[in-house]
């Protein structure tokens, strides 16, 4: 049968969707037809009745339908080709069909099999069942749907689908082979060029004609393995310029000796250039070479555990190298003390360069290497330079005691005898005694510089003094602990000092080193902490005093030096421009065996921020000035009885997250709860 014999045959485009579907008719009197089938099919799909919207009228299976789907999506090596009179003529394809059978009348004919069902069902339970009571129910009103809600709902299959479906046909006309219309579109698949002489394109070999008629594909290709990116191919690496490989090896290894950089290299390479090439990207510590704080962490980067900008993690951790430089061991509580950042970025400052000793601190990774500095002084000589600078630089950023680099004239200590922890404790209690009279000179030299100047040196906020039984078990460091973020300035005369003033000056009056406390007046320090306060409970609506000291360390350490906040903060002062803010403090009845520490039973929590949930977290707060941890179920049916409505599960949800932490089944207030 060719096409021009087909007695029926319709055909419906969707554009925007590139869908064709043809509707072709069944020869029901070929003998070859099966009459019973084609009665049954009819019935199952329209049933008894049939009316307009049948698919079949005739009662009959008497048409087949045809849906296109892509079969390929790279078109470009495809064509259409039509020889006539000893010449080939080619036209590109943009887009290639492949019609299938469609079966949709299948699943119309189990829709209609599953309605019978349930009418049948529905019939005889009707029968055996008396007539049901009148049973009160309630009625809900849909909320306005929200923006965020339309576009999940926008980019959801259901409503693609449904979109898709919504397009309508296209309905076309089908022209015969033998058409005249069709033999005047057939014209178009012919070049009207005059001779092929005119084609420039096709004056080359049969080689590259075909090249260029079937170029390779890329998909073809074989691909080349790709490395992950912590594996360092050394092939691809030595294509790099010098300066690259020095790069690349350095930020990969962090801490190398320059022995191990030249057998990586090659043999083939300059030590005079490897030389000039290390000191761009590394510093020299104890004779190895350590990669520089601004390639790990370059500019607009900042720190995955706490968020802090790269010029303070850069910062921070040039004080841990510069540490280094003076002795072989580090003791991480000491430089989370000066530096004020979080244990995760201490830890990978030391883990970069160090190894930890159980009892003793983090020791240098790479022993001393005295050849290098032998066989390079110049070299040594220069670094020991920058270190001097770095070293007066992180003087006036972390308001640190001036000491002298050693006597050597590399800048770097060799190696140094083991020390019990008991005898590190012994020479930090002496050192501490012998440096008291250098800290009164210094503490009155401050202050006549504050006389003169009117400008504070930066300070941090007061603590609480520590006992020396709380110094000697820092200078132990276990490094499993969990400690506060100290913001003490490292050592015991320095713990009974209080921002640079002695503890009995510091606490008295109403001022506090000159500055009024911030809530009686519009000072510029007043600004700076209420506009802190301000932005910090928008983000978290309730938290320990501990912990909002432990932020604003963080926010100080991430400000320049010289800015207005360095002005002396104490505990009282934050703690009533906390509740000038709006804040409130919530007395959280902690149990008697608490562990608690009293800055951490000190919760205070942002009572108005101008949401929808404002109602919802007073009446939370208020549930937990009573009780120290609660239920869900409690909550939520406190919440739905001051609020006057039936709550649901997502806007608890969001109360709970805003305010409270769950441990054990249980719900608490943040920064309460005791593990």
């Amino acid at each position: 049968m060719t096409y021009d014999d087909i007695p029926h045959l319709s055909a419906k485009i969707k554009p925007k969707q590139q869908k064709v579907e043809l509707e072709m008719a069944i020869d029901t009197l070929n003998p070859n037809y099966c009459r019973s089938k084609g009665e049954q099919i009819a019935l199952n799909v329209d049933g008894a009745c049939a009316d307009e919207s049948s698919t079949y009228s005739s009662k009959l299976m008497d048409k087949q339908t045809f849906c296109s789907s892509q079969s390929t999506s790279n078109t470009a090596r495809y064509a259409a080709a039509l020889y006539r009179q000893g010449e080939l003529h080619l036209t590109p394809l943009h887009g290639i069909l492949q019609l299938r059978p469609s079966f949709s009348y299948l699943d119309k004919a189990d829709a209609k099999h599953r309605e019978r069902e349930a009418a049948n069902e529905a019939g005889d339970s009707s029968q055996d069942e008396a007539e049901e009571d009148v049973k009160q129910i309630t009625v809900r009103f849909s909320r306005p749907e929200s923006e965020q809600a339309r576009q999940r709902r926008v980019q959801s299959y259901e409503f693609l689908q449904k979109k898709h479906a919504e397009e309508p046909w296209v309905h076309l006309h089908y022209y015969g082979l033998r058409d005249s219309r069709s033999e005047h579109e057939r014209q178009y698949l012919l070049c009207q060029g005059s001779s092929g002489v005119e084609n420039t394109e096709l004056v080359k070999s049969p080689s590259e004609y075909l090249m260029m008629l079937m170029p390779p594909s890329p998909e073809e290709e074989k691909d080349k393995p790709v490395a992950p990116s912590n594996v360092l191919s050394m092939a691809q690496l030595r294509t790099l310029p010098l300066a690259d490989q020095i790069k690349i090896l350095m930020k990969n290894v962090k801490v190398m000796p320059f022995a191990n950089l030249m057998s990586l290299l090659g043999p083939s390479i300059d030590s005079v250039a490897v030389l000039r090439g290390i000191q761009k990207v590394a510093m020299l510590v104890q004779g190895n070479w350590v990669v520089k704080s601004d390639i790990l962490y370059p500019k607009d980067s900042s720190s995955p555990h706490s968020g802090v900008p790269a010029e303070v993690l850069c910062r921070g951790r040039d004080f841990v190298m510069w540490k280094f430089t003076q002795s072989r061991w580090v003791v991480r509580k000491e430089v989370a003390a000066v530096t004020k950042l979080c244990t995760e970025d201490v830890k990978d400052f030391l883990e970069h360069m160090a190894v930890v000793r159980i009892n003793k601190g983090w020791e240098f990774i790479l022993p001393y290497d005295g050849e290098f500095i032998k066989k390079h002084p110049d070299v040594v000589q220069r670094q020991h330079m920058l270190w001097t600078g770095i070293q007066a630089k992180l003087e006036k950023v972390y308001n640190l005691v001036k000491e002298s680099l050693p006597k050597k004239p590399d800048g770097q200590s060799g190696p140094a005898a083991l020390l019990s922890g008991d005898q590190r404790v012994q020479v930090a209690k002496s050192k501490a005694q012998q440096n008291h009279a250098l800290l009164e000179r210094e503490l009155q030299r401050r202050k006549e510089q504050m006389r003169a100047s009117s400008v504070l040196p930066g300070v941090r906020i007061k603590e609480e003094p520590m006992s020396e039984e709380g110094e000697e078990e820092e200078d132990g460091d276990a490094e499993g602990d969990e400690e506060p973020m100290d913001t003490s300035l490292g050592g015991s005369l320095h713990n009974r000092l209080a921002n640079g003033l002695p503890s009995g000056r510091a606490t008295g009056g109403d001022s506090f080193n000159g500055h009024p406390p911030p809530g009686c007046g519009s000072t510029p320090v007043a600004r700076e902490l209420r506009a802190f306060v301000e932005a910090t409970f928008q983000r978290q609506f309730v938290l320990t005093l501990s912990e909002l000291k432990r932020l604003f360390n963080l926010h100080l350490a991430s400000l320049p030096p010289g800015h207005t906040l360095f002005s002396g903060i104490s505990d009282r002062m934050l703690q009533d421009t906390v509740l000038a803010a709006g804040c409130k403090q919530i007395l959280v009845p902690f149990p008697p065996q608490t562990a608690a520490s009293p800055d951490e039973q000190k919760v205070f929590a942002l009572w108005e921020s101008g949401d929808m949930s404002d109602q919802h977290r007073q009446v939370l707060l208020e549930i937990f000035s009573k009780n120290y941890r609660v239920r869900r179920n409690m909550i939520q049916s406190r919440l739905t009885q001051e609020c006057g409505e039936d709550l649901s599960k997502q806007e608890v949800d969001k109360v709970l997250k805003d305010c409270c932490v769950s441990y054990g089944g249980m719900w608490y207030l943040k920064g309460t709860v005791q593990s």
